[in-house]
Formats: C-alpha cells, structure tokens, sequence
C-alpha cells in the first residue's frame, strides 16, 4: 500500500455501545450494511489525545463510528469526526471527504488518567459536546482473533462518502492494537444526538497508550 497519510494516535479510548441493527441500517449510504458480532451492532466514540512534544500535528480528535460490510469486505463508517485542527478538518474533508468538523478541545492528564473535553463549534455540523475523564485499568494485550475487542477495533479498511453518491475505499495499515481494559466517567456525551440512535447501558470500554498508523488513498470503492 501507498501511504498518503501517517498518523499517531496516543491515549485513546474506545466506547461502544449496542444499537438497533435495524436503526442503524437506515443510517448507511446504499451499498453498506451494518456489520454484525453476534448478530448485535454497536456504535463507537473514539477519543484520541495529544501526543507528549506538542507542535502543528499535535492535536486532540474523537469520532463517533460504526462498523460495516460491503459485500465480502468489512471496514469502518464515521458518522462525525472531530479536531482542534482547522487545518486538518479542511484538508481530511477535501481529500478524503469525511464528515470532519472543527471543535474547542482538550485533553489533560492527570496521572494515568485524561481529562478530555471537547465543543465542536463548526456550524457545518449539529451541536455536539463530550466531557469524560478515562484511564487504563490493567495491562495491554492483544485482542484474540474472532473476538469482540477484535471486532470493534480491528479496522484495516475506510468506506468515505464520495462524490455523486459514490462511495471511496481507503485502505489502513498498523500493528495489532495494544488494548488495556478501561474505566470512564461520562459527564456529557452529545454526539450521537443528531443520529437519533440511543447510546443506553454501560458502554464497552479499551484503550490504548500508543498506535502508528499509516493510510493510503481514497478510491471508488469497487
């Protein structure tokens, strides 16, 4: 693969919640269908943090995702993606026409803990605010193959809405999630209002200290 685009993402949190199958499916562009674990469909938050030197890539993003299947291929679908980078939303919006939108953020820590707040101000988009303070509570491990930390998780393909209505694939490259199990205290949680989509219950909680990813172009999905 040809990488367009190398990233590291630091202190990220995984939350996912079970949703309507059905309810979600409705959500997707023609061509995506919910992928299932179990026959239950799940909604993800994804909080990624500031790496240690800061400097112009150094930038809090969250995302709120889901997964999906297009014939015999599986890969992930962003519902919304959010970044303290003007920059970065106008360049990700333009090149690979993801929904990304720009908000106030922070992320703090507080010994292993984080502090992460974020207001996306971008009138693109709905309103939509996140307050959540997250930390590790045991050690990394690789998640086992066919298993549901697997499933959420392990994403190597990207479908982006394109133009006329055509969808683009784009392929992701990175070692095997080091996951640790998490805790978090929600405060506020807003960003899946505009989706109509219930995040009830307790969600399924992982994060991860560090992962370097690389990302290759958007095509037309075949």
């Amino acid at each position: 693969m040809r990488a367009v685009m190398h990233q590291t993402w630091r202190d990220l949190l995984f939350a996912h919640w079970e949703v309507p199958a059905g309810a979600l499916g409705r959500l997707l562009p023609a061509g995506l269908a919910p992928d299932l674990f179990g026959g239950r469909a799940y909604l993800g938050v994804r909080l990624a943090g500031l790496p240690p030197l800061p400097g112009p890539g150094a930038f809090p993003e969250l995302n709120v995702r889901t997964y999906v299947r297009r014939g015999g291929e599986s890969g992930v679908w962003f519902f919304s993606l959010d970044a303290a980078s003007r920059l970065a939303v106008e360049v990700a919006r333009r090149w690979f026409g993801l929904p990304y939108f720009h908000a106030r953020m922070a992320c703090v820590a507080q010994g292993e803990a984080l502090d992460y707040a974020s207001r996306r101000v971008d009138r693109r988009g709905t309103p939509a605010v996140l307050r959540v303070r997250y930390e590790p509570c045991g050690p990394p491990a690789v998640a086992a193959p066919g298993s549901l930390d697997d499933f959420l998780t392990n994403r190597l393909v990207l479908f982006a809405p394109g133009r006329g209505g055509r969808l683009l694939r784009a392929a992701v490259e990175h070692a095997p999630w080091p996951l640790q199990p998490a805790s978090a205290g929600f405060v506020e949680n807003s960003m899946a209002e505009g989706l109509g989509l219930p995040l009830g219950g307790e969600p399924r909680l992982l994060f991860a200290r560090r992962l370097d990813v690389r990302v290759g172009a958007p095509r037309p999905a075949a």
